[in-house]
C-alpha cells in the first residue's frame, strides 16, 4: 500500500491505495453517494483502497469531492508511472440496466479528459456536476487520457455508476501484466 495526504482549510484527507489488490476498501468520504462510487471503482478496478476524508460539507460536498479525486490521482499516477510492462491501454462499455457508458483509456503520462454523461440535478443529496469535477481532478493528476461518454441512459444513479465502473475496468485492463512489452511506447518512455 502507498499512501498521501492532503490538509487544506477544506479538507483533511488520507488516501492509501494497492494497485494490484483485491478489490477490498474502506471509505469514508463524508459524502454518501461517492462512498459508493468508489467503494465500486475499487471492486472493479480489483484496487485496495482506503479513503479517509474530513471536509466542509456543512457548505456542500464540492471540495471534498474534488480533494479526493486530487489525491487519489496523484496516488494512481505514483503507482502506474513510470510505465512498463503492461498494455497501457483499456476500454469498457459497462451497463447498469438502462444505461451504457464507455470509457476508454490512454496510460500516456498525459492528461486529457473527454467527458459526456447527461446528468443534472441530484442523486439523493449529491449534486451531479460534481462527477465531471470528480474525474476531471482524478485523470489530470493521475496523467491519464480519458474518454467517459454515455452510450444511452435516462437515470443518474445508473449513468454514473457505470461510469465509475467502466473507467475500473478500462483501468484494470489498461493495467494488465504483459512481459513482451518493455515500454508501451515507439518513443521508450512515457
Amino acid at each position: 500500500m502507498i499512501k498521501k495526504s492532503r490538509i487544506t482549510k477544506e479538507t483533511d484527507i488520507t488516501v492509501s491505495l494497492k494497485l494490484y489488490g483485491n478489490g477490498k476498501s474502506n471509505i469514508s468520504s463524508g459524502v454518501g453517494f461517492l462512498d459508493h462510487m468508489l467503494e465500486s471503482f475499487a471492486k472493479h478496478a480489483l484496487i485496495d483502497l482506503d479513503i479517509a476524508c474530513k471536509g466542509d460539507t456543512h457548505i456542500d460536498d464540492h471540495h471534498s469531492v474534488e480533494d479526493i479525486a486530487i489525491v487519489l490521482g496523484s496516488l494512481l499516477g505514483d503507482a502506474i508511472y513510470p510505465v512498463s510492462k503492461i498494455e497501457r491501454f483499456g476500454n469498457a462499455n459497462i451497463v447498469m440496466d438502462e444505461s451504457c457508458v464507455s470509457c476508454d483509456l490512454d496510460l500516456s503520462n498525459r492528461p486529457f479528459l473527454v467527458y459526456s454523461l447527461p446528468v443534472s440535478g441530484k442523486v439523493g443529496n449529491f449534486d451531479t456536476e460534481l462527477v465531471e469535477e470528480f474525474f476531471k481532478a482524478l485523470v489530470f493528476n493521475a496523467k491519464i487520457s480519458t474518454h467517459i461518454i454515455a452510450l444511452r441512459g435516462h437515470n443518474n444513479h445508473h449513468l454514473i455508476e457505470a461510469s465509475f465502473k467502466a473507467l475500473a475496468v478500462a483501468l484494470r485492463r489498461a493495467l494488465t501484466i504483459n512481459e513482451k512489452i518493455a515500454v508501451p511506447s515507439t518513443k521508450d518512455v512515457l
